[in-house]
């Protein structure tokens, strides 16, 4: 391989762990966005379920692990390192080996987190007071998403204070689920409202079918994005084995020869 495209391989390779040192700052990002945060539905989730909190502590680990692999294949690339090339490279097939298991994983168990996912809402609903993080985390995703309850409305009567209160002839609904187009009581964010009749003023439409449309709205993008990571690493991949050959090649031309 002539200088010069050795000269390209070695900046474009370098131009490439730049954008992977990114990508894991990214990764590492959104695994502590997921532990710390407290306003959305990722909220509801991560206090109740182990397998989330371990999921967000393994992007965490795989965003740091891309960050440092991002500097050594920059430096490699850089110095010629034929050692630093071949363990990015083995430490790159191994990461994407790994996302492809992690998307079997998800792929075949879906309705295994999705029974969980439908026994803590459940779980939230039916103790839900509006005084916690997790249910107001709830309440904003109904606020935002349209919709009232896990399969719908149906799912709040199982609520503790909305059964005990009906004993007593006061009706009361969630407050997030509130419909602006249907006339009722004044508009609150959290908590439980008043109704004026047994029918509520809310959203008909479960968060799960709205979560689910959204999802299949996107799924272009997020394939788009997974079938993107797939090809940066392969590029990566291609890149770093071919320096790492050429540089190898052009350490034997300086050997003298006798």
């Amino acid at each position: 391989m002539g200088k010069g495209c050795i000269a390209a391989t070695k900046y474009f390779l370098f131009l490439f762990n730049l954008l992977f040192f990114i990508f894991g700052a990214v990764i590492m990002g959104f695994g502590l966005w997921v532990i710390l945060d407290n306003q959305s539905f990722i909220t509801v989730l991560h206090e109740s379920s182990t397998s989330l909190k371990v999921g967000a502590y393994i992007l965490i680990g795989i965003g740091s692990l891309s960050m440092l692999m991002g500097f050594l294949g920059c430096f490699g690339a850089i110095y010629e390192v034929r050692c630093l090339l071949g363990l990015y490279f083995t430490c790159l097939l191994l990461i994407l080996i790994a996302q492809v298991t992690a998307a079997v994983l998800i792929y075949f168990q879906r309705d295994l987190l999705k029974h969980e996912m439908s026994t803590i809402v459940n779980k939230i609903m039916v103790s839900y007071t509006g005084n916690n993080t997790s249910e107001h985390a709830w309440d904003y995703l109904q606020r935002t998403m349209k919709c009232c309850g896990w399969t719908g409305p149906s799912n709040w009567t199982e609520n503790v204070v909305i059964r005990s209160q009906k004993n007593n002839s006061q009706i009361l609904y969630p407050c997030s689920c509130r419909n602006d187009s249907i006339s009722g009581t004044d508009i609150k964010e959290t908590g439980l409202c008043d109704a004026l009749s047994p029918n509520w003023p809310v959203f008909a439409t479960g968060c799960i079918s709205t979560v689910e449309d959204w999802l299949l709205s996107n799924c272009g993008v997020i394939l788009g994005v997974c079938v993107g990571i797939g090809v940066i690493e392969l590029l990566g991949m291609i890149l770093s084995m071919c320096l790492c050959r050429s540089v190898q090649q052009e350490d034997y031309t300086k050997v003298p020869k006798y």
